[in-house]
């Protein structure tokens, strides 16, 4: 059999309907808009290691991978999967419980006394760690960059003299 004979415009296009187990017949048209997002579900399947569908059983693929009998799970974790990290196998030989509770009490201490300062702080540092420019922060809390960088700057200084051998 040719190529040519596969690619005749007589050839008879069908889709195959899974809970009536049989084949309907239709247009070229429709047949490819019906079965091209199957195919990419099929693929995409495949390369995750989730469709062991043999190939002769290709063409009774509706795209419902949950429901086929060749599904498998692939490369796809569980959320229950535990992963073992380095820190649950060795312990830290230099923590110490006394210096983490100071560090965290320290700490407390250093985020009250910024607030006091400069309320706006805790806001700039969410802003800040959502990726966001000082001229863009300054515009958000109404004020010039001049005057929030003078502010920054102050506190930034209050804060080294009180609390220097931790900043």
């Amino acid at each position: 059999m040719s190529n040519q004979a596969n690619q005749s415009p007589d050839r008879e296009y069908k889709v195959y309907i899974p809970s009536t187990h049989q084949f309907v017949p239709v247009t070229k048209d429709f047949y490819y808009e019906y079965y091209r997002p199957i195919w990419c579900i099929q693929k995409e399947a495949q390369k995750h290691g989730q469709c062991m569908c043999p190939k002769s059983k290709l063409w009774r693929c509706d795209g419902c991978c949950l429901d086929c009998p060749y599904h498998s799970s692939g490369n796809v974790w569980s959320l229950d999967y535990e992963q073992e990290l380095m820190g649950d196998k060795h312990e830290d030989p230099s923590a110490d419980v006394e210096s983490i509770v100071t560090d965290k009490i320290l700490l407390g201490k250093l985020f009250k006394r910024l607030d006091e300062l400069f309320p706006e702080a805790r806001r700039i540092g969410e802003l800040r760690m959502e990726g966001i420019s000082e001229r863009d922060i300054a515009d958000i809390l109404g004020m010039p960059r001049s005057t929030f960088r003078s502010r920054l700057e102050k506190v930034e200084a209050l804060l080294r003299e009180e609390y220097g051998d931790i900043i």
